[in-house]
């Protein structure tokens, strides 16, 4: 194949890397590109459509990315193999069959709840100026004693927070308040924010929902608590392993049975996951933490499969740190390929704003949304609605989007140092996890035990972690524990610099 006949459009609102991925994609999802087709190399693509090669390298990466096709040394692309990489227009779509048996009452109860909400003033319970512990978190989270240098992959940089704009959007409201500010709102939330938010997830990660389906927390311990009372307290849950061990020890606490389901280097595998009879998985698609892992298009759908077969079943997908991808478009989020109602969506503003928010966000399925309505709706908000207006301001007035951008710079200039660091290393490790989030993987190749490095790095009173503090009970062999996790968000470019030094003279092959 020599050539891709696709219609570029010159000066539109999508670039044309944009739109040559846009057409690779679709043509593989309706079936016109099949599977172990190759695709023309980059060089060749270029010159048919009259673009630069760059323009095509970056449509094809980003189709690698979301595991569409795949890239094979020195013979080029092909369409990837998966079984289930279906259609996905043409399967049932269970949210307009939903809105079709939907009965006038709840048409009318949501109706109620928008005008009711947008009526209300908003609650002020801040309970103390977060001045104080901002600037501690502005300085820098203190060390564990003994460490001057902490990789640590939990942290994010403060020193960037837009302080003066948040401080000004609080004066203005809290300055307009009157007596409806105290008034108790929604119990998902107030109606306005969800709104805010459904329309930046649909726009930044493809999710389709209604602000209905949003429910605001505390965080995502308060959803996650939630959610066992809306499936039930008997459940039995496969998690990734390794995994987020908070999420671990929070299901730990309820009466679930935890399945942890050994990964491979796409993700959870499907196999795994119906051999371990569960009800329900979490799963981290766009980015898995620790690993690093995109799970691929393909391994989505047999998940989606899984989930579908029998009902009662879900998939809850954390979107914990998407918005830092450095290569390429963000990857879609897995909510956004389910057309059956069985993807439970959770993501946080803790990674992307500031730890203190203490704001999260949890997407019901129209399915489950009926449970809650029916069990769950007298649980009031666990956000005050003096917070959820602030950031409803900040979010709407285009500051959250300025300051991602920011941070994105900020971030991939500290990715590019640590990357560029390690290769002083020479090829005593191999990396993995770069290009997206917060944090990278090492994987020595000198046969060095996890426990061997981490311990020589502290001698240097530098801490690093070891894999093994995110796995549960045995772990997949090719996850071995030779390997340690730098992050690196925290950390100023000149403690990157000392911190990686002093590795390397720790880590130096003797």
């Amino acid at each position: 194949m020599n050539g891709l006949t696709i219609a570029l459009h010159y000066g539109g609102g999508k670039h044309l890397y944009e739109q040559i991925y846009l057409h690779i994609k679709k043509e593989i999802r309706e079936g016109k590109l099949l599977q172990g087709e190759r695709l023309p190399s980059t060089r060749s693509l270029a010159e048919f459509l009259q673009v630069s090669r760059s323009t095509v390298e970056l449509a094809y990466g980003q189709l690698v990315s979301e595991g569409y096709i795949e890239a094979k040394p020195y013979r080029g692309y092909f369409v990837c193999p998966a079984e289930e990489l279906f259609d996905l227009e043409k399967t049932e779509d269970m949210t307009e069959k939903w809105e079709k048996e939907k009965t006038g009452d709840m048409a009318e109860e949501w109706e109620a709840e928008k005008t009711g909400n947008m009526a209300e003033g908003w609650e002020a319970e801040k309970t103390g100026d977060m001045t104080e512990e901002w600037e501690k978190e502005k300085a820098g989270k203190e060390n564990m004693a003994g460490y001057a240098y902490d990789f640590s992959p939990n942290t994010i940089d403060m020193s960037a927070f837009p302080y003066d704009t948040w401080k000004k959007i609080t004066k203005n409201i809290l300055v307009g308040a009157n007596s409806n500010i105290f008034v108790s709102g929604s119990p998902k939330g107030d109606y306005i924010l969800r709104e805010t938010i459904a329309h930046y997830l649909h726009t930044s990660r493809g999710v389709n929902c209604r602000p209905e389906q949003i429910i605001i927390g505390a965080g995502n311990d308060y959803l996650l608590m939630l959610l066992e009372k809306i499936l039930g307290r008997h459940v039995k849950i496969a998690i990734e392993n390794p995994t987020y061990r908070r999420a671990y020890r929070i299901f730990d606490s309820f009466a679930y049975r935890i399945s942890p389901v050994a990964m491979d280097r796409k993700g959870m595998s499907a196999e795994g996951l119906r051999e371990s009879e569960a009800d329900v998985a979490y799963v981290m698609p766009s980015h898995q933490y620790p690993t690093g892992i995109v799970m691929p298009i393909g391994r989505r759908m047999e998940l989606l499969k899984w989930a579908g077969e029998k009902e009662g079943r879900y998939l809850i997908e954390d979107d914990y740190d998407s918005e830092f991808r450095f290569k390429g478009k963000p990857v879609p989020s897995l909510q956004a390929s389910d057309r059956a109602g069985k993807v439970i969506y959770i993501g946080t503003f803790s990674k992307s704003i500031a730890p203190a928010i203490r704001i999260g966000y949890m997407v019901l399925p129209l399915p489950l949304l009926q449970v809650y309505e029916e069990k769950c709706s007298f649980y009031s908000t666990t956000v005050s609605r003096i917070d959820q207006r602030i950031l409803n301001e900040f979010i709407g007035n285009g500051h959250f989007e300025r300051h991602l951008n920011r941070m994105r710079k900020i971030y991939r200039e500290k990715h590019d140092l640590l990357l560029s660091g390690l290769k002083t290393m020479g090829d005593s490790f191999a990396i993995s996890g770069e290009n997206a989030g917060l944090h990278i993987l090492l994987q020595d190749k000198l046969g060095r035990s996890e426990k061997q490095l981490t311990k020589a790095a502290a001698a240097v009173g530098v801490r690093v972690y070891g894999l093994s503090e995110f796995c549960v009970g045995e772990i997949a062999p090719q996850w071995n524990r030779e390997t340690v996790i730098l992050g690196y968000a925290s950390l100023s470019r000149e403690q990157i610099v000392e911190g990686l030094r002093r590795l390397e003279e720790a880590w130096r092959e003797r």
